[in-house]
């Protein structure tokens, strides 16, 4: 794994390997060197080689990465995502690139098998020529391990207001601009943002702009999602480009409503009236009304609570998940 310090793909890169663990999979990891999740991954038992996967004149990472697997000899080599998938030597084993979005699928050319965390993107790798014997489709999954919710007080928010969550990179593709123009329409409704990334400073203003921000908390990166997701009251993902969403499972995880942008992946996933609420990309109105209809029908938020807990249930727990990459693994081994 060769990603950022945060972000999605590289949080679930460590809850999927942490979770093999637990079911038994002899793996070594290596990553870019990032202390925090090396201490993570050996916390779980795993050995780690923190490398630098720099630009493409960082020979020394292919060279240790070559070294590792002449003296491991492993069976299945699987990288993640593109900068990891690029830096990869080849050798005497199975290689498994894993996509949790629209790459390029000329990156991947020299793996056995690639992995696409939804449907869409699993088909978008056989329309960009790869055999449909080697793509395979594994979904993500969440935990939904009780937590004890975050105490509004520390946020100095108030107890009896309706209190909306969302997460997730602050990035333009996040769309969070768009859930704050809705929440001008929507005032009794306060907002906890909980992600770091390019567009911090650019939305705090956007807040003070429209006249909101004494509604909306912004938190920094977090690693107590479980606990947020128990303080509020729905969990609203806007985004303008969203190949899959893992927040949408920990929302359903948590039983906790949901309301999403059209974005691929909620459009591939959601049921729209029966476990989530959808609305168009870009369309703050929209958002606001769906806002409105969770927070002022308690009968409509539990019941598209309950109806998203139901799939989670059906399909996206981790030992669901991790009984399908285990068997992925036996066959493609084989």
């Amino acid at each position: 794994m060769a990603g950022a310090a945060v972000g999605g793909a590289e949080t679930y890169f460590a809850d999927l390997v942490t979770a093999l663990a637990r079911a038994g999979l002899d793996q070594r990891a290596a990553i870019r060197i990032d202390p925090a999740r090396s201490r993570t991954l050996l916390t779980a038992g795993l050995p780690v080689q923190q490398l630098r996967f720099g630009s493409w004149f960082d020979f020394g990472t292919r060279r240790a990465l070559a070294r590792a697997f002449a003296n491991d000899r492993p069976t299945i080599v699987q990288s993640w995502m593109s900068r990891a998938t690029q830096r990869m030597p080849s050798g005497p084993f199975v290689h498994v690139g894993w996509l949790g979005g629209y790459y390029a699928p000329r990156t991947f050319r020299d793996c056995r098998h690639v992995v696409g965390v939804t449907p869409d993107i699993a088909r978008h790798l056989r329309d960009g020529g790869f055999p449909p014997e080697r793509v395979h489709y594994l979904p993500t999954f969440a935990t939904a391990q009780p937590a004890p919710a975050v105490a509004r007080a520390t946020l100095t928010t108030p107890e009896d207001v309706p209190l909306l969550l969302a997460l997730g990179r602050l990035h333009a593709k996040k769309g969070f601009d768009v859930l704050l123009q809705a929440l001008t329409r929507v005032p009794r409704a306060w907002l906890w943002i909980a992600g770091d990334g390019p567009l911090d400073a650019e939305l705090r203003a956007l807040a003070v702009q429209l006249g909101v921000a004494d509604r909306v908390r912004f938190l920094g990166w977090r690693t107590d999602r479980e606990a947020l997701l128990a303080a509020c009251d729905a969990c609203v993902m806007p985004s303008r480009y969203e190949p899959f969403g893992t927040v949408m499972i920990e929302a359903w995880a948590a039983q906790r409503p949901l309301i999403a942008a059209a974005a691929a992946g909620p459009k591939g996933l959601l049921r729209d009236g029966t476990d989530a609420l959808m609305v168009p990309i870009d369309d703050a109105d929209a958002l606001a009304r769906a806002i409105a209809r969770v927070i002022e029908s308690a009968d409509l938020a539990a019941a598209l609570a309950g109806a998203g807990f139901a799939v989670y249930q059906d399909r996206f727990t981790e030992a669901a998940v991790v009984r399908q990459y285990m068997d992925f693994y036996q066959r493609i081994a084989a």
